[in-house]
């Protein structure tokens, strides 16, 4: 249960991020909102998460999830430009995450 609640922890990751970068310096109310929620939710998550998860495990864990999302849509949604090597190392991180979870 613990790494189905670090895994959702991370995807608020990527919502607290994104609303803050649509916030425009927490002036827009809505996506100030929605970061304040997120952010919540997100580091409420991680900390139930690592009553059993090592800490650091945890937190690369939920670290890369958030980024690896946040890319992802930015990449989706035309707000960054796909390139190969930005592929690449997105399927690094994922690759070092899945390695995380295996020897933990």
């Amino acid at each position: 249960m613990n790494w189905f609640v670090l895994v959702a922890s991370g995807l608020f990751e990527a919502v607290w991020a994104t609303a803050l970068g649509q916030s425009d310096g927490l002036r827009k109310p809505i996506p100030s909102l929605i970061f304040v929620v997120a952010s919540i939710i997100s580091l409420g998550g991680l900390a139930w998460a690592m009553t059993s998860i090592p800490t650091g495990t945890a937190y690369a864990v939920w670290t890369a999830i958030g980024a690896v999302t946040t890319t992802v849509w930015a990449l989706a949604t035309g707000a960054e430009k796909a390139t190969t090597v930005k592929l690449l190392c997105l399927l690094g991180i994922v690759a070092c995450v899945v390695g995380l979870k295996v020897t933990s």
